[in-house]
């Protein structure tokens, strides 16, 4: 039986009851954890079923918004959706209009884990392929969202230590599915790497949650930078951010401040080093010149030792010693003392008897002249007992 009493409703006066009361009872936009369980595009509109394993909800990103959504989600995805809820009273269904979507962390970090194990299984990411930094670079491209506090703090600082580097900064989007035009001017640039004596390329971009970095996760992107024909330096959000693009560079820095000071010498260090190195060329131009004046003192020292004049001198004393050394060994000597020197007729010296024979000419030498002899008689010596 029908109480009279209760509340009559017709359905479209049902509907519009629960329309208005959640609309007073439900808060105007919310945020709503969930994993895409369904996608499909229809008419340029995108119909997502959102589950969290327990439950599910429909939910709809018109085409309006879904064309200007930087991260564009798919079955499977982890995602953080802002939305509201849209109540169709025609046919009292419930639906999340998605007004915002994000990749959720477990989104990024499975991106992360698929391309970093691809590349690595390739050999792109390889500590052994990084190339060394210049230690003096002419020029270096800086690649970031302009303006930015991040492109800030890299011109400050590239002032402050390096002025002579020429820094080209060239403006690039940094967030949302941007990969497509970073490696269009990536490509653009190589043509110009030689013309403007680029040495080193930095890639930087300031922090942000790791959701916003993902683009530097793709995987198109990161085979570029591995291949480019510069060394690369990424200075990607901050210290704790970890992306694949910081893996297959040459070198990684945690915040792009700390890419320009890894890229760019200290003027300060060099300067030190300039005085340092000047000092001890001092030092080592006064040692040369003590040393080679000592050399010059000793070669004087030497010089006068065996000077031309002294050694004439040497040369005359001991001339003159043999000359004494001659007189008192001289024949004339003995020849004055009274004796004479017996010579055969071919002027060989008689030294012994026996080498002298009856009736044989002699000659007899004296201190004043010769003497013609003939041998008679031969008288020997007795030999003493």
């Amino acid at each position: 039986m029908i109480n009279n009493s209760l509340t009559n409703y017709s359905v479209a006066e049902l509907n519009s009851a629960i329309a208005t009361l959640l609309k007073r009872g439900f808060p105007p936009c919310f945020c709503l954890h969930a994993s895409v369980l369904k996608a499909q595009v229809k008419k340029g509109h995108l119909w997502l079923t959102l589950t969290d394993g327990k439950a599910s909800i429909n939910a709809v990103i018109w085409a309006s918004i879904f064309q200007n959504l930087s991260f564009k989600p798919n079955e499977g995805d982890g995602v953080v959706v802002v939305g509201k809820i849209n109540f169709w009273e025609t046919r009292a269904t419930v639906t999340v209009h998605v007004l915002d979507v994000r990749p959720s962390i477990s989104t990024v970090l499975h991106q992360f884990e698929v391309v970093r194990d691809l590349l690595l299984k390739e050999g792109l990411i390889d500590p052994a392929r990084s190339r060394e930094l210049p230690r003096y670079p002419r020029s270096i491209a800086v690649l970031t969202s302009v303006p930015s506090s991040a492109l800030a703090d890299m011109i400050r600082t590239a002032k402050e230590r390096w002025p002579l580097t020429n820094l080209f900064v060239i403006p690039i989007p940094v967030q949302g599915a941007v990969a497509q035009k970073i490696q269009s001017v990536l490509k653009s640039l190589t043509s110009q790497l030689s013309a403007n004596q680029i040495e080193v390329l930095v890639l930087a971009r300031g922090g942000g949650s790791r959701e916003d970095l993902m683009v530097f996760d793709n995987e198109d992107l990161c085979r570029q930078l591995a291949d480019y024909p510069i060394p690369v330096v990424t200075g990607i959000g901050h210290e704790d951010d970890l992306t694949v693009a910081d893996l297959v560079v040459d070198h990684r820095a945690a915040t792009p401040t700390a890419a320009i000071v890894k890229v760019l010498p200290s003027r300060e260090t060099a300067k030190d080093n300039c005085l340092q190195r000047k000092v001890r060329l001092i030092d080592y131009c006064e040692l040369l010149v003590k040393k080679r004046r000592h050399d010059l003192l000793e070669r004087k020292k030497a010089l006068s030792v065996n000077s031309p004049l002294r050694v004439i001198d040497n040369y005359r004393i001991k001339l003159e010693d043999k000359n004494q050394l001659l007189k008192a060994l001289s024949p004339q000597r003995w020849l004055a003392r009274g004796f004479a020197i017996v010579r055969t007729q071919r002027f060989k010296t008689i030294r012994k008897i026996e080498e002298v024979k009856p009736n044989q000419h002699l000659t007899i030498e004296l201190i004043d002249g010769l003497i013609d002899s003939e041998v008679q008689t031969i008288y020997l010596k007795k030999k003493s007992k």
